[in-house]
């Protein structure tokens, strides 16, 4: 039999304008990671076409597009949407497009969001788990959840170094451990703050099986005495979010994922470029050797049937 595709809402470019812009910033060592990777078309669809890749979304990843000036956030959020909406005409079947958005500028991002969804016809938009400091759930933002709950929006969330990262992240990458908390930090303050109940027509998409999250989501529940948050219980509500096992998933990530909240929105991710072609298809291995998730279904089956109801909604 012939291998499911995979449908892979985690895949990443990388413009030579847009590192440039980065390394003016000062940004050399994104995420302290050891430098900037490099991308292409041809090479993105040599992986896919060996891996069993069908689709891969495009997204800008950490650091993002906004380096300290909203004017020149704002312009290279629309450079790089440009970009990716071509590559995806020129590939209709092959790619979709997450668009960046230039927050923390609000108003800036809502300029972007609707350009890029009605004009350039972005799958969804892409944000970080925080921007500069600026947090999910912060009442400055919702006037950006409001516009895109009103869309049913898709907005696929990635992980990027928290405030004063130097200081906790002992000269390690922040991607190995920091990215995993910072997903979770994200997601509670989307629960806590009550977005997520108040914008229930939003699809949001957490990367890495949640980072840290299936492992806390009881923990939460156990402070929401304390802390407060609308809505039902904490493991309901963050059941109902999307999840992509980019990363490490077997054997222990998509396990802990499953026993916290299923794995009926479980998404397939390879966070290639950030991750090497060698790595992302060491780990399309692990994904179809681990054992399957049920009697009739492959892992790919699974994915690729869920990653359809998530672009149908």
């Amino acid at each position: 039999m012939t291998p499911t595709g995979l449908i892979d809402v985690h895949a990443h470019f990388v413009t030579d304008a847009y590192a440039d812009a980065a390394r003016s910033a000062g940004i050399e060592h994104p995420d302290g990671m050891p430098g900037w990777p490099t991308w292409s078309v041809e090479q993105h669809l040599d992986l896919m076409d060996g891996a069993g890749i069908a689709t891969s979304y495009l997204s800008v990843s950490s650091p993002g597009v906004h380096f300290g000036d909203d004017r020149a956030a704002r312009a290279l959020a629309r450079e790089v949407n440009e970009f990716a909406a071509r590559v995806r005409a020129a590939h209709p079947h092959r790619f979709g497009q997450f668009a960046s958005l230039p927050l923390p500028d609000v108003e800036g991002a809502l300029t972007e969001a609707a350009h890029a969804l009605d004009v350039l016809g972005a799958d969804g938009v892409a944000v970080e788990t925080n921007h500069h400091g600026l947090y999910l759930g912060d009442p400055r933002l919702e006037p950006l959840w409001d516009a895109l709950d009103r869309r049913g929006a898709l907005v696929f969330v990635h992980p990027t170094s928290p405030p004063h990262a130097d200081a906790v992240d002992l000269g390690r990458p922040r991607p190995m451990l920091e990215f995993l908390f910072d997903t979770a930090r994200a997601a509670s303050d989307l629960l806590l703050r009550g977005v997520l109940a108040r914008h229930p027509r939003i699809r949001w998409v957490l990367t890495h099986g949640g980072g840290a999250l299936p492992l806390l989501a009881d923990r939460i529940d156990l402070f929401r005495a304390v802390t407060g948050g609308d809505g039902p219980g904490a493991v309901e509500q963050l059941g109902r979010l999307w999840y992509d096992m980019a990363g490490t998933p077997f054997p222990r990530q998509i396990p802990a994922l499953d026993a916290a909240f299923g794995t009926e929105r479980l998404l397939y991710g390879s966070d290639y470029c950030w991750t090497p072609a060698e790595a992302a298809r060491a780990q399309i291995a692990s994904v179809d050797a681990a054992a399957p998730p049920s009697a009739t279904d492959t892992w790919r089956d699974l994915t690729t049937r869920n990653a359809h109801r998530l672009f149908a909604a």
